[in-house]
């Protein structure tokens, strides 16, 4: 578990989702993303989920008990409205030794937020890469997750019970992004 507030960069992480939610136009919406069972559409409708997940988990309720993707009209608006809910259980410091029920997993609070962090910014990545918008991106952010990323991510096995498909390499060299897609099984 880490020794520092994880709040900081998840709270980075959410902006940079909101940012791009709230710039997606309709015409974004039938686009095709990095991840193979979503449009944009769709995955905006994943990121309400996971942000009410993430709630709901820091609360001590059951994530599960959400759908995988959430419908809505106005996604913007519906982020805000989930955002203003947890930002009011992030100022509760009680929460990061809390102990979360999470789709893989029970976690302490702290380690929770790390890995929705990690979630939200391959995410971001995935909405940004389909609509155009990658220059976008926060690189100090995706920098800051790929550690975490790769050390609660194994390489192998991939598939089955973990949702990501095989490495894909990318040079030494390559953008933070690029780096984190890559190892999401994504292809930069």
């Amino acid at each position: 578990m880490t020794t520092t507030d994880p709040r900081p960069l998840f709270v980075r992480a959410l902006d940079q989702t909101q940012h791009l939610i709230n710039n997606t136009g309709a015409d974004d919406l039938t686009k095709p993303t990095p991840c193979p069972e979503y449009d944009v559409r769709t995955l905006q409708g994943h990121l309400l989920s996971v942000i009410a997940r993430i709630s709901l988990a820091l609360t001590g309720g059951d994530p599960l008990s959400l759908p995988k993707v959430t419908d809505s009209e106005d996604t913007a608006s519906t982020w805000k409205e989930h955002r203003t809910a947890l930002d009011a259980t992030l100022a509760d410091d009680s929460i990061l030794g809390r102990m979360c029920k999470l789709p893989f997993g029970t976690l302490p609070g702290a380690a929770a937020i790390g890995a929705y962090t990690g979630e939200l910014t391959t995410h971001s990545w995935d909405l940004a890469k389909a609509t155009g918008r990658v220059d976008q991106l926060d690189d100090e952010l995706a920098n800051s997750v790929l550690p975490m990323v790769r050390q609660f991510l194994p390489a192998e096995p991939r598939g089955g019970e973990i949702p990501f498909g095989p490495v894909v390499a990318v040079a030494d060299d390559a953008s933070p992004y690029d780096r984190l897609a890559g190892w999401q099984g994504r292809r930069p």
